[in-house]
């Protein structure tokens, strides 16, 4: 596969230890972060182009699992210059996906030990201020919305809804339970994100396949679906989505936004994650075809006229990423230049001969749509073959800061903008 990588001219931001004695730290050590100056070779910029995907199984599959480290001596994080990186949070051991309560507080979903906690707050060393504990005996939470006094979990199995109001900070009833999903799936595919239109008028419920590449008996696998806010009116919005971990409505144009994950054994380079547009009625392609009319191998013979209305996603990110959190900017400490801009969470490969991910990108948006590939953001979890942090869940807070939950260093960090930058 072709890929560009431009090698960005602009000096950038390295953020390192502050003090060598903290280097190989314990995870619950406190970790500081302060800017130096770098020469710009760690952060790149990516074009993968549809034309230009390479044959299925022109390189073996690969299995290549990484095992996540403590933070190795040395190791740096690398950003735009201007931009600063510190911990907001440490020992949530199980978190993986964040939302914005209207009052400003920042909800966590602890999928691991089934509970929704609270970080309020933002003291001057950059860290949450209270914590609070807002419901436990959950299975698997992870996507949440906020909808009138309402706050609605999706859990593996089923969406519920909590009786909510701006402020509280433990539930006070039992949640009631809104729509039945579907079972734990294959390869952890047990995420299920949650997303309200603007209007408020409907609900948006990611499931994602119960297998790598075989056709599915129940609809509502590998596709989003559409709900009334109680639970009724299910119907497929769209289909041929493997995996569709990140929703996130764009700013400008109101229109439904996915990151998903392919499948795997076609190759170390096929097929292409991606971020893309969500078209309602629309099928892009598993597990018949992939990136448009790109039939699969396994599969397409089966379903000929699937292959044929395919639909090719807008950004393509390199093979076996893992792409999961998304959110579009429109904060206001960031510079102007990056306002509708997309950022999205790379989780990591564990099939590829050459790993890849475990950082964050960015999608410069004009109008509503991408200008052209992506840009590396934030870099360094992956360094001399070791990961110490695997990015999952993004969110923009109320100041305008950036919040990333990474559940290998089981950490939530926190990026600020300082000044000094430019594009």
């Amino acid at each position: 596969m072709k890929i560009a990588m431009q090698w960005r001219a602009a000096v950038l931001g390295v953020l390192s230890l502050a003090a060598a004695g903290a280097c190989g730290a314990r995870r619950n050590e406190m970790l500081s972060f302060t800017g130096t100056a770098d020469d710009g070779r760690f952060l790149q910029h990516y074009e993968i182009k549809p034309s230009e995907l390479p044959r299925p199984g022109a390189t073996a599959s690969a299995n290549n699992d990484q095992r996540v480290v403590d933070h190795p001596a040395g190791a740096r994080l690398h950003l735009p210059v201007g931009y600063r990186i510190s911990v907001f949070a440490e020992g949530i051991g199980g978190a993986r996906w964040l939302a914005l309560a209207p009052n400003g507080d920042v909800f966590v979903a602890d999928s691991g030990n089934g509970e929704i906690e609270i970080l309020r707050g933002v003291g001057p060393d950059g860290r949450f201020q209270q914590k609070f504990t807002f419901a436990t005996g959950l299975l698997q939470p992870f996507g949440m919305a906020f909808w009138r006094n309402y706050l609605y979990v999706a859990q593996t199995g089923e969406v519920v809804r909590f009786n909510y109001t701006p402020g509280q900070t433990k539930a006070d009833v039992k949640p009631e339970h809104i729509a039945d999903l579907t079972p734990f799936g294959y390869n952890q595919h047990w995420t299920r994100d949650i997303a309200f239109n603007p209007a408020g008028t409907k609900m948006y419920v990611t499931v994602g396949s119960s297998n790598n590449d075989s056709p599915e008996s129940d609809p509502r696998r590998a596709a989003i679906s559409e709900y009334n806010p109680d639970g009724s009116g299910q119907r497929i919005f769209a289909s041929g989505l493997r995996n569709a971990v990140g929703i996130a409505w764009e700013p400008k144009t109101g229109k439904l936004w996915a990151t998903v994950n392919e499948r795997d054994e076609l190759g170390d380079n096929l097929p292409p994650d991606y971020f893309t547009s969500v078209q309602d009625g629309a099928f892009y392609g598993w597990p018949y075809a992939y990136i448009g009319p790109h039939p699969d191998p396994r599969n397409a013979s089966k379903r000929p006229d699937l292959v044929q209305k395919t639909i090719t996603p807008d950004v393509l990110i390199q093979s076996h990423s893992a792409a999961l959190g998304l959110a579009f900017y429109t904060g206001k400490m960031f510079p102007a230049e990056y306002q509708g801009d997309a950022f999205v969470a790379l989780h990591g490969s564990w099939n590829r001969a050459e790993p890849t991910g475990y950082k964050i990108l960015r999608v410069r948006m004009k109008d509503g749509k991408p200008v052209g590939g992506y840009d590396d953001f934030i870099t360094g979890w992956f360094t001399d073959g070791k990961v110490w942090g695997r990015p999952v869940g993004l969110l923009v807070a109320q100041d305008g800061s950036l919040l990333i939950v990474d559940d290998g260093g089981r950490r939530i960090w926190r990026v600020t903008y300082e000044g000094g930058g430019s594009k």
